[in-house]
């Protein structure tokens, strides 16, 4: 089949060599211009697709989907809150823990810590939390050998390795008859665990139950239940219709909550990053009206004969679009192949930037983490493409109607 002619004339015009190739070369800047601005915005939203997705991996990991505790600090009856989280629906594993504050001693160096007892048996098979684990396994934190795990970033900060002592301080007094002195213990660091995240690697220590309830004195109780849940998703509805099914009488929270200002804060930045770089993309689209006034200016006599030989207005405003429209689609899919190449690269190059000027872009104390993920949705690909391209449509619209209200003889009257 023969191409129409609109198509043969507007192609022909955006090859044109008339005036040393100026015009090809402003509509190459164009179609360039646009293919970045296109492959930075998608590279920004994989990358913070996959510092979301990131983070929300490494925070289930150290945390639970959900939690339940009593209002007053305790579960007394938590074996029963457990049997019957086990039967509700969506629940996978629920398992007790002993969590409060502490006060972490080594040396001369003192910190803050929370102490999070856990029952390593049920602890292994409901978070990913003994992967993370160094030099130590889960099940090393036996009942009754006063043993703790700190993460990475605490152990680092108060000097200690794997056999050596801390010394636990508990913010509840005891009264001796030289007046109240606060509970003390002496631990032995078995090892270490480094979750990516530093809230947790710096602010958390692992030991068993056992040893956590007699430390803080709960006589058989617990702080609550932690849940793992078959979608994360509605941790939220999960745990609150489990409350209400217990009667009521409960302190619930999930990861969702625990975490909002993160999240939050991502999609925040991920909105207002979309709009700031979508500029760029409209920088470049408009560049095609520079473009195409140039080559109406340029081909007025072409447009006066294509006129005069029966052309419509309709088919010289199609001719002229068509232009518009090949620069907007050839530099948006191009655009969109650089973008998810290098978003799918991206953490290999940031790496090799850092290597060759040794400088470090994501600070574990401010990000969280200190590699760069990406993630390309599909979605967001689309929505980037479909917002570029419909950006140098409109774009193409001035200058075709420009070239459609040429009137012939004006035109030819200086030709």
């Amino acid at each position: 089949m023969q191409r129409p002619w609109e198509w043969l004339v507007g192609t022909r015009y955006l090859r044109s060599t008339h005036r040393r190739g100026f015009v090809s070369f402003v509509a190459f800047i164009s179609t360039f211009g646009l293919m970045l601005g296109v492959a930075v915005l998608i590279v920004v939203l994989s990358v913070m697709n996959g510092f979301e997705r990131e983070l929300r991996s490494r925070i289930l990991a150290v945390t639970s989907h959900a939690t339940l505790m009593g209002l007053e600090g305790t579960l007394p009856d938590w074996q029963n809150v457990r049997l019957r989280a086990l039967q509700a629906q969506g629940v996978r594993h629920a398992v007790p823990y002993v969590e409060a504050q502490a006060m972490m001693s080594h040396g001369r160096r003192v910190l803050g810590s929370a102490v999070r007892g856990i029952e390593p048996t049920l602890e292994r098979e409901a978070t990913g939390l003994s992967r993370h684990f160094r030099d130590a396994r889960i099940e090393d934190l036996v009942s009754g050998s006063w043993r703790v795990v700190l993460g990475s970033a605490l152990a680092r900060e108060l000097g200690v390795a794997r056999g050596d002592e801390v010394v636990l301080i508990v913010p509840e007094g005891t009264a001796t008859p030289e007046g109240v002195q606060p509970r003390m213990r002496r631990l032995e660091v078995i090892g270490t665990f480094e979750s990516g995240m530093y809230e947790f690697d710096r602010g958390l220590a692992l030991m068993n139950i056992d040893d956590a309830a007699r430390l803080y004195r709960m006589r058989g109780e617990v702080t609550g239940i932690r849940l793992a849940l078959t979608d994360p998703r509605r941790a939220a509805d999960t745990v609150r219709e489990l409350a209400l099914a217990l009667g009521g009488g409960y302190y619930v929270s999930d990861w969702t909550r625990n975490h909002a200002n993160f999240f939050q804060s991502i999609e925040l930045t991920k909105g207002m990053m979309f709009v700031i770089l979508l500029i760029i993309v409209g920088v470049a689209a408009f560049n095609i009206v520079s473009t195409l006034v140039m080559i109406v200016k340029e081909k007025q006599g072409d447009i006066a004969l294509l006129r005069t030989l029966g052309a419509s207005r309709a088919d010289i405003l199609r001719t002229f679009a068509i232009q518009g429209v090949l620069i907007g689609l050839v530099g948006t899919l191009a655009g969109a192949l650089l973008g998810i190449g290098l978003a799918d690269r991206i953490e290999s190059i940031v790496r090799g930037i850092e290597g060759l000027f040794g400088v470090q872009f994501m600070d574990a104390k401010v990000y969280f983490m200190t590699d760069l993920p990406a993630v390309v949705e599909w979605g967001d690909v689309a929505r980037v493409c479909g917002v570029a391209f419909a950006l140098c449509a409109v774009a193409t619209l001035y200058p075709a109607w420009r070239a459609a209200r040429t009137e012939p003889a004006e035109a030819l009257r200086h030709e």
